[in-house]
């Protein structure tokens, strides 16, 4: 008991930051933590649909194998036309993960559940070495 009392702000400060690292858990947010790998998983196995949320543009100068361009800006309007099947893996994507990460939260209130966040981006993608075509 003596310990406690005369150390009580360390271990305030241990349980403080074993909180802090415990809170995604808690929270249960992924924080875009789909690799390009897994992301070719859910592809293979779970036919799962990639959605580029870049501009046309930036589209075109290359993109994964058979994904999809939405702008984010039109995402809320196009992607129950686009993507009809709510139950499939959703899978964003953009340059570096920033507009995917938002995406992603558009996509869930769209009532896509599976709807997930390659991290990294485009460039993780190319860093796995794995498929780009330009249109």
């Amino acid at each position: 008991m003596k310990f406690i009392v005369d150390n009580w702000l360390l271990i305030l400060i241990a349980l403080s930051s074993g909180g802090m690292l415990a809170w995604p858990l808690i929270r249960g947010g992924t924080g875009g933590s789909l690799t390009a790998q897994g992301a070719v998983q859910l592809i293979n196995r779970s036919r799962a649909v990639v959605v580029d949320v870049r501009e046309p543009e930036e589209f075109a100068a290359g993109h994964v194998t058979g994904a999809k361009n939405i702008p984010l800006n039109q995402l809320d309007t196009k992607l129950a036309s686009t993507v009809k099947n709510k139950t499939v893996p959703l899978l964003l994507i953009c340059a570096t993960g920033s507009r995917a990460q938002r995406a992603v939260a558009t996509a869930k209130k769209l009532g896509y559940e599976q709807a997930q966040a390659i991290a990294g981006g485009l460039k993780s993608w190319k860093d796995a070495n794995l498929p780009i075509e330009k249109v």
